[in-house]
């Protein structure tokens, strides 16, 4: 696991390499005579800038930036919240079999048996294990989902006579929920969590009125905590004729322990890839499926899979009160494939064992590193542990949050999430999940206490970390704010 020195060589862009006039590749003549098959207002009065590089340049270019690129597959991932976990290969096999990798998306219902039944498959057993009356695949993230699953809410509610204008978001929510509640036309009523990190009824019965839509709530939260008041807060919710959202994004923790719609939640996406094995850093792919109790199942978008008399699936759109289409086609297929292995792999014994250990492997971590790190909720975790930084900022040394996580880098493991969630100062949130052993746990608990020593007696070496990397501490801040979006010759100087 661990970073050791070694040749690791400067990489500048692609467009600092080359030299005029450089290049890879032989483009034959076409032997166009006359005008040119490009309308003139079509082509270009100067060429392209793109750079003037040979082949090999292209290719040491990429291999060298694939070498210093840091993934589940190259070491230990504790990215809290996102659970960034291995992703057995049999999902990968299945989803690029060439029915199912290459199969174009206006493919007619009736030369697309093997899909749609593929995704009917999936529905249902997302169905058993959420506890739902059904469930849409189109949506294409988590976000997306939430969005979804809003608008399934808001055209509910306006089906009543009243869309109401006010949602309620806990302070322990993903960050994700109160701009989905405003993109969704809903103004934000924050919920302030107890002393223990969980909702307290009370508290959310003393904002929940008759203009209130409901509430978002992410059950583990993002403390890590599962929020054992749910049941009560779900019937203060009903109550008052709103509707209550379960962000399955946590779902890693209790798949297969027990189903979300049997608590009380009426609509809930969960991410197909934190969960159900898909690889998803970087930006994609993702899949959020939403759930929905039955009185909101004829707002789900369209198209809908539909299993007719004689058994073949059909792709529908005649739902009147449908909120529409979310995007284009049926959704993220590919990634669709991977959950059906997943779950077919795993079945229902083996779904939830693997709950099971992501619980205990958080709470391993989170046992063996309390005494070095603050822990400002203490007991039994979920699937991820949330520490703090107060021990060491408090100290003569004041080393930080962000110096530990850049500490990290230099033992070969990329850090926790920091700084999230935000009701803890210095957060550092940790989500080993269930495919973590024993062994890779140890050692990486083992660099957290050798970080922690290094914090008390040898603070300048956290400070002034990561060592071992090509790049050491960017400014962050200005690269948020002020991001280069094209390069031109003066960019390295600025």
């Amino acid at each position: 696991m661990g970073a050791r020195p070694g040749l690791e060589l400067d990489e500048p862009v692609i467009f600092e390499r080359g030299a005029a006039g450089r290049n890879g590749m032989c483009i034959p003549d076409a032997g166009l005579k006359g005008e040119p098959a490009i309308p003139a207002h079509l082509l270009r009065t100067e060429p392209a800038a793109l750079p003037e590089v040979a082949e090999y340049e292209v290719v040491r270019h990429f291999t060298r930036l694939s070498r210093m690129n840091y993934g589940v597959d190259t070491g230990f991932y504790p990215l809290g919240s996102c659970t960034m976990k291995h992703n057995p290969r049999i999902c990968e096999d299945t989803a690029a079999l060439e029915g199912f990798a290459c199969i174009h998306p206006m493919t007619p219902s009736s030369m697309a048996q093997g899909a749609l039944a593929l995704m009917w498959e999936l529905e249902q057993s997302l169905k058993e294990i959420l506890g739902f009356s059904a469930v849409t695949l189109l949506p294409a993230a988590g976000a997306h989902g939430e969005l979804t699953g809003l608008k399934v809410m808001r055209a509910a509610l306006t089906a009543r006579g009243n869309p109401r204008t006010k949602v309620l978001i806990p302070d322990t929510a993903h960050g994700t929920n109160p701009a989905t509640s405003a993109l969704t036309g809903y103004t934000v009523v924050k919920v302030k969590s107890n002393e223990s990190g969980i909702l307290d009824p009370a508290e959310v019965a003393a904002v929940m009125d008759g203009d209130t839509a409901g509430i978002m709530i992410t059950n583990p939260n993002t403390l890590g905590l599962f929020e054992r008041n749910i049941h009560q807060v779900a019937a203060i919710v009903h109550e008052k004729g709103g509707l209550v959202y379960g962000d399955g994004a946590n779902l890693n923790a209790i798949m297969g322990k027990y189903r979300p719609a049997c608590l009380g939640i009426d609509v809930m996406q969960l991410n197909l890839h934190k969960t159900f094995s898909t690889p998803h850093g970087g930006g994609g792919p993702g899949s959020g499926p939403v759930g929905v109790v039955e009185s909101l199942v004829d707002f789900l978008p369209v198209p809908r899979v539909v299993r007719v008399e004689d058994g073949r699936f059909e792709l529908r759109e005649d739902f009147p009160l449908s909120i529409g289409r979310m995007r284009s086609f049926q959704g993220q297929f590919g990634v669709l494939v991977k959950a059906l292995t997943y779950i077919r792999a795993l079945g229902a014994d083996g779904l939830a064992r693997a709950a099971e250990m992501a619980v205990l492997n958080a709470n391993y971590v989170r046992v063996k590193l309390q005494d070095k790190f603050n822990l400002p909720y203490p007991g039994v975790c979920m699937h991820e542990a949330v520490f703090s930084d107060r021990n060491q900022i408090k100290s003569e040394g004041k080393v930080s949050t962000m110096d530990m996580a850049k500490r990290l880098m230099d033992h070969g493991i990329h850090p926790m999430t920091v700084y999230f969630p935000l009701i803890v100062s210095g957060a550092m949130m940790i989500e080993p999940t269930e495919t973590e052993n024993m062994a890779d746990l140890d050692e990486f608990i083992a660099v957290m206490e050798r970080i922690a020593d290094e914090a008390a007696n040898n603070p300048e070496i956290v400070h002034s970390a990561p060592h071992l990397t090509s790049v050491r501490r960017p400014d962050e801040v200005s690269a948020a704010r002020n991001p280069v979006l094209t390069w031109h010759a003066g960019n390295r100087q600025a």
